[in-house]
């Protein structure tokens, strides 16, 4: 393998704990509608994806359930309720120091424009993408070949993930995953297995990137 030219990472679940706060959405929107089973559909979908989902399941038009889910997320955000994860700040940080950049993030743009603004991110980024802007969401590549055009980097390129979908999405795409699984909603074996390194928490994603960065220089 080539020398690492640039990173891509997630949003939810890898930088900030929110991926149970767009489960929680879903929830309100579908009230008695609900089925456990929708979640695990709807992970890595994009909004206008999800929404359809949802709206084709409990009846009711597709962009006001986008309105009203992705309003319930930020409210959320609003109120302190979707922190940067332990570690994430360290990764981000690290990284920008060494290689340029890119977001792809099955979360609609405002939420990810707010996450990063209030936490100070946003200049560390060379590039986000939001799958809403892309054909198709997670688990096809669409979103990460996005992030890659845009930031422009060369050589291999790293992506940070914890989503099953969002994996197989990353690895689609060509990108060398290193997967941070989130323990609420843990990525299947087929799909942790296109990874090339399953982390234990952020502290061991940061090393193993800045030894694969390491390589290079």
């Amino acid at each position: 393998m080539g020398g690492v030219g640039g990173a891509v990472l997630d949003l939810d679940g890898v930088l900030a704990d929110t991926e149970h706060l767009w489960e929680e959405s879903w929830r309100a929107c579908a009230g008695d509608r609900w089925d456990h089973g929708y979640t695990g559909a709807m992970q890595g979908m994009s909004a206008p994806e999800w929404a359809r989902y949802l709206a084709d399941r409990i009846g009711g038009d597709a962009g006001a359930v986008r309105a009203r889910c992705v309003g319930y997320v930020v409210d959320a955000i609003d109120a302190g309720r979707g922190p940067l994860l332990p570690g994430a700040r360290e990764l981000v940080t690290a990284l920008a120091g060494r290689v340029p950049l890119g977001l792809a993030s099955s979360a609609a743009r405002p939420v990810i424009d707010r996450i990063l603004a209030d936490n100070g991110l946003t200049d560390l980024f060379a590039a986000t993408v939001s799958s809403e802007e892309v054909a198709r969401g997670k688990p096809a590549p669409d979103v990460y070949a996005a992030a890659v055009r845009r930031v422009g980097f060369t050589g291999d390129g790293l992506a940070f993930e914890d989503s099953g979908n969002g994996i197989r999405a990353a690895a689609a795409a060509g990108l060398r995953v290193i997967a941070i699984p989130n323990p609420r909603y843990p990525p299947a074996a087929d799909a942790l297995a296109l990874a090339e390194h399953v982390a234990t928490d952020h502290v061991d994603a940061r090393i193993h990137a800045l030894s694969l960065l390491a390589e290079k220089e």
